[in-house]
C-alpha cells in the first residue's frame, strides 16, 4: 500500500491547541487499517516529549493476506523550537525484505543527507522540511497555530511536497470513543483523484482519524480504536 498516510495513522499524541514544547511525557494510540472494507493492518504509534525533545515510533503489522508482507518499522526523534516547530535529527524506515531507508538532518549546515540501497547523498534542506513520520506531527500541531502549511518531506529515497488547510469542527465515532475533532485536508492538483483528510481531537489534540482516496480511486480509513498515555 502506498499511502505516506498510512503513517497518519501515525501521529500520535500531540495537543493541537497547545504550545507543544509544553507538552511531556509518553503517548500511544492504536489504529485499525481497513481499504474498502476490508481489514489490512493495525498500525501503533508512540510519541515520546521530554524537554524540548521528541521521539516518535509507528509499527505496523498486516492483517489477513496482507500479513505476508511482514511488519514496518518508522522511527523518528528531533527537537522542538521556542517557536512550536520541529527539527528532525534522524528518521529509519525498517521493512521486511527491504533496506532501511534513512535521513539525518543537519540544521546548522541546513543539508539533509539520505541513504538507500547502498547510495547516500546529501542536498540542500529546502524550508519546512521534515521526515516521513514527524510531519504528522507538524500537521497535527496546526489547529490553533496556523490554517495552511506547506512541508518539503524526505523519507530517505526521496522528497516529496504536501500543503494542507485546517477546516472546521466536526463530530467523529470511533472505536477509542466519540470526539469533537478538527478536519485537516491535504491540498491536491487539480484533476487528481487522490484526496486525505485527518480529523484531530479537538480537545487533547490526537489524531482519531484519517480518510486516504488514492489515484486509483480506492479508499483507506484508518480509524483509532485505542488512546492512552
Amino acid at each position: 500500500m502506498r499511502s505516506s498516510w498510512f503513517l497518519l495513522t501515525s501521529l500520535v499524541a500531540l495537543a493541537a491547541a497547545a504550545a507543544p514544547n509544553t507538552l511531556q511525557g509518553n503517548f500511544e494510540i492504536q489504529f485499525d487499517v481497513t481499504c474498502e472494507g476490508t481489514a489490512v493492518a493495525e498500525v501503533v504509534e508512540r510519541l515520546e516529549i521530554s524537554g524540548n525533545s521528541y521521539q516518535m515510533t509507528e509499527t505496523s503489522k498486516g492483517k489477513g493476506m496482507y500479513a505476508l508482507l511482514g511488519s514496518a518499522k518508522r522511527t523518528s526523534r528531533g527537537n522542538i523550537t521556542k517557536e512550536g516547530t520541529l527539527q528532525p535529527l534522524e528518521f529509519a524506515d525498517e521493512r521486511t525484505g527491504r533496506d532501511t531507508a534513512r535521513a539525518w538532518f543537519d540544521w546548522k549546515a541546513r543539508t539533509i543527507t539520505m541513504q538507500h540501497s547502498g547510495h547516500k547523498g546529501s542536498e540542500e534542506m529546502p524550508p519546512n522540511s521534515q521526515d516521513r513520520l514527524s510531519f504528522l506531527l507538524a500537521v497535527a500541531m496546526m489547529p490553533g497555530r496556523t490554517k495552511y502549511m506547506k512541508l518539503s518531506i524526505f523519507d530517505g529515497k526521496g522528497q516529496s511536497r504536501h500543503e494542507y488547510d485546517v477546516g472546521g469542527h466536526e463530530r467523529v465515532r470511533t472505536p477509542a470513543g466519540e470526539f469533537d475533532a478538527i478536519k485537516i485536508t491535504r491540498r491536491t492538483e487539480p484533476g487528481q483523484k487522490d484526496t486525505a483528510h485527518l480529523w484531530v481531537a479537538a480537545d487533547f489534540g490526537l489524531p482519531v482519524k484519517l480518510v486516504h482516496v488514492e489515484r486509483d480511486g480506492r479508499s483507506c480509513e484508518h480509524v483509532a480504536k485505542r488512546i492512552s498515555r
